[in-house]
C-alpha cells in the first residue's frame, strides 16, 4: 500500500549531503562498458550498518566502490526524526527506507533499503557486545576496543532518560534484575541505561554519517544501485569473484570490476537477509535448489541460507491515564535467565502521527492491528484512516515492556522464490520450535507481569494493580502478527508467547563461520569474496546488535588494511 510521508515539521538543519559526501552519486551516473573504466580494489555490496564504516576505512588506502540499493537518508524526516520512527516501518511503498516482508512463520518484519541500513529504521539503542561474544568469534580485543570508540565519537549520544524509562528501571530493580549499572555501553548483568544514535533534539544519526572520514578521491558510493549478482571467473580450480552486475534507478544494467590483484575483493554487506540471497542469486548455494530456480551453479554449498535465527520478542502493552512522553529503547534489563527486558512509550503523541496511516504494523494497540488480516482491504484501511482522526488521545497513552529471548536455539532457513534481486526471499525462523526458547519466554513474561503489577507502574500509570488476564488480554487481542489466535492466550503463558510473537529485527545467520565463510569471513571455496555483516553470526551480539555490526565494519576494514599492507597501513 502507498503511504505518504507524514511530516509537517521541517527537518532540522543538516549539512548539505553534496558538501559532506561529494562521493555519493546516483547509480545512473556510473559509466560502464568503456575501455578506460576504473577497476576497484574493493567492491562492497550493501551500504548499511557494516558497509558504510567498512567502505570509509578501506578508502584510506584503496579505491572502493560502495553499492546501495536504496536512497539517501539525509533530509528524509521519516528516517531522521525520532517522533516518526514508526512511520517508516509502516510505509510499505516501493520507495520506503524499510522493505516490508512476512516470514513464513506469520510474523511481520522489515529489512532496510537505504544508505545507512538498519541504523535508519531501528529504535536507536546502542550497546556493545559481551566480552564472551568477542572471544567466541575470535576477534582481536585490542582492535575491537579501538573500533567501538571510532563509532561512538561520531554518532552516539547519552540519552536524557524519559519518565517511562525511569519507571522501567525501578521496576526491573524491584523484581531482582540488579545491580543498577548506571549509564554504560558495556554488556553487564543487571539494569542499565545505554547509548542512542538520537541526539538531544530527537534527530537520528546513522551509519551513513560514518562515510564522512572517507577519502573522497578513493571512494565512490552509488545509491539506487541494485546488485543482481556477483560475477565470477570460473576458469581456475576455484571460482574467483571478478565484479558485480547491477541495475540503476532507471532499470539500466551496469558492470563493475575488480582490479587484477589477487587481494582485491567483492565484499557482501547486504545483511542477514540480503547476503545469503545475493550468494544464491550469484550461483553460490545448494546446487539442486539453484538448478530448480534455473541459476547456474558456481559453487555448491548446502549451508547457504541455513541456520537463520531471529530473537523472538513479545510485548506487553501498559495503558496510562496520563500522557506519556515518547521514548524508544533507553533502559535494558540483562537477566541471567536468557532474556532481555526493554521498553518503549508514547507512540502517536504528535498531531502528525495521530492523523497518519501507520499500516498493518501499527504500533498502537487497539488500532488497525485489531482488524483481522483478511479484512484489511483498501476500503477498510481508508475507513480506518478517517476514523483515526476522531480517536481520543487516551487511546494512544501508555507504553510497552518488551521481552526478548537472548540466545534462541530455534533456527530456520532462507530460500529464493524469485530471481529478482528486489523481491524478498522466503524466510523461516521457526520461533519457539525448541522448548528451551518457549520456556525462556514464559519466564520473561512472568517477570514483565510482576513489573507491571509493581507500585512503580501503578503509581505512574494511575491504574490499580491489574490481573494477569487483563494485562495480557490487551496484547493478545491485537493482531500483531498473522498467527491464528487461541482462546487460552491469557490463561497459558506458553500459548501467549507463541501467538503474540514479534520481531525486534535482530535476525542473523545464513552464512555461518565454518560452513559458508572462514574465520576471516572469506567465502569457503571461492577467491576474492568475503562477507561482513550479521549473516555470519550464530547469535545476536549484546542486547541490540547495531553497535557491534557498525564496529565490525570498522574492525574488518582495519584488519584488511593491516593484513594487506602491514605497518604501511598506518592503523
Amino acid at each position: 500500500m502507498e503511504l505518504k510521508l507524514c511530516c509537517n515539521a521541517a527537518v532540522h538543519h543538516q549539512y548539505s549531503s553534496e558538501f559532506r559526501y561529494p562521493f555519493i552519486k546516483k547509480a545512473s551516473s556510473f559509466s560502464s562498458g568503456g575501455h578506460g573504466d576504473p577497476a576497484y580494489d574493493y567492491i562492497i555490496v550493501g551500504g548499511g550498518t557494516a558497509g558504510c564504516p567498512l567502505a570509509a576505512t578501506l578508502s584510506q588506502k584503496f579505491n572502493v566502490l560502495l553499492l546501495e540499493r536504496g536512497g539517501m537518508p539525509f533530509g528524509n524526516a521519516n528516517v531522521s526524526l525520532l517522533k516518526n520512527f514508526h512511520i517508516t516501518l509502516a510505509d510499505t511503498s516501493s520507495t520506503s527506507a524499510s522493505q516490508y516482508f512476512i516470514s513464513t512463520d506469520g510474523v511481520l518484519n522489515s529489512r532496510a533499503r537505504v544508505l545507512g541500513g538498519g541504523t535508519c529504521i531501528n529504535a536507536g539503542f546502542y550497546t556493545r557486545a559481551s566480552t564472551r561474544f568477542i572471544n567466541k568469534v575470535g576477534w582481536d580485543s585490542e582492535l575491537v576496543n579501538k573500533s567501538y570508540p571510532w563509532i561512538e565519537k561520531q554518532i552516539v549520544y547519552r540519552p536524557k532518560v524519559a519518565p517511562w524509562q525511569a519507571v522501567v528501571r525501578d521496576s526491573l530493580l524491584g523484581v531482582g534484575v540488579a545491580p543498577f549499572n548506571g549509564f554504560t555501553y558495556d554488556h553487564v548483568y543487571g539494569t542499565k541505561f545505554g547509548g542512542t544514535i538520537f541526539d538531544r533534539f530527537g534527530r537520528r544519526h546513522t551509519a551513513a554519517e560514518l562515510l564522512a572520514p572517507a577519502d573522497p578521491q578513493k571512494l565512490t558510493v552509488l545509491v539506487h544501485a541494485t546488485v543482481q549478482k556477483v560475477l565470477f571467473d570460473t576458469s581456475g580450480k576455484r571460482p574467483k569473484a571478478a565484479g558485480v552486475l547491477f541495475k540503476d534507478e532507471n532499470g539500466n544494467q551496469h558492470q563493475a570490476f575488480l582490479s587484477s590483484s589477487l587481494k582485491s575483493e567483492v565484499i557482501l554487506s547486504c545483511g542477514a537477509i540480503g547476503t545469503p540471497q545475493m550468494l544464491l542469486l550469484s550461483g553460490v548455494g545448494p546446487k539442486a535448489e539453484l538448478e530448480e530456480m534455473k541459476i547456474s551453479s558456481v559453487l555448491d554449498n548446502k549451508f547457504v541460507g541455513q541456520g537463520m535465527a531471529d530473537n523472538p520478542m513479545n510485548a506487553v502493552f501498559v495503558p496510562s491515564k496520563k500522557p506519556v512522553k515518547q521514548s524508544l529503547i533507553q533502559t535494558v534489563g540483562i537477566t541471567k535467565m536468557g532474556v532481555y527486558i526493554e521498553a518503549s512509550s508514547g507512540f502517536g503523541e504528535s498531531d502528525d502521527s495521530i492523523e497518519c496511516h501507520h499500516g498493518i504494523i501499527s504500533a498502537e494497540i487497539g488500532q488497525l492491528s485489531t482488524i483481522p488480516p483478511e479484512q484489511r482491504t483498501p476500503e477498510a484501511i481508508q475507513a480506518y484512516i478517517r476514523r483515526k482522526k476522531d480517536i481520543p488521545y487516551e487511546a494512544f497513552r501508555g507504553g510497552f515492556i518488551l521481552e526478548k529471548i537472548a540466545y534462541p536455539i530455534s533456527t530456520g532457513q532462507l530460500k529464493l522464490i524469485s530471481t529478482n534481486a528486489e523481491d524478498n526471499p522466503s524466510v523461516t525462523f521457526n520461533y519457539f520450535k525448541h522448548p528451551h526458547d518457549l520456556q525462556s519466554c514464559v519466564d520473561g513474561i512472568r517477570m514483565v507481569i510482576k513489573m507491571v503489577q509493581s507500585e512503580h507502574f501503578t503509581n505512574f500509570t494511575q491504574f490499580d494493580k491489574q490481573t494477569t488476564d487483563k494485562i495480557l488480554n490487551m496484547s493478545a487481542s491485537a493482531n500483531v502478527n498473522l498467527i491464528p489466535k487461541h482462546t487460552n492466550d491469557t490463561k497459558s503463558l506458553e500459548q501467549f508467547c507463541k501467538d503474540t510473537v514479534l520481531t525486534i529485527w535482530h535476525y542473523h545467520g545464513g552464512c555461518h563461520v565454518g560452513k559458508v565463510v572462514d574465520r576471516e569471513h572469506k567465502v569457503l571455496g571461492a577467491h576474492r569474496l568475503r562477507i561482513v555483516d550479521a549473516s555470519v553470526f550464530d547469535e545476536s551480539p549484546g542486547t541490540n546488535p547495531q553497535a557491534t555490526i557498525m564496529m565490525m565494519g570498522r574492525y574488518m576494514g582495519l584488519k584488511i588494511l593491516r593484513d594487506r599492507l602491514g605497518k604501511a597501513a598506518g592503523v
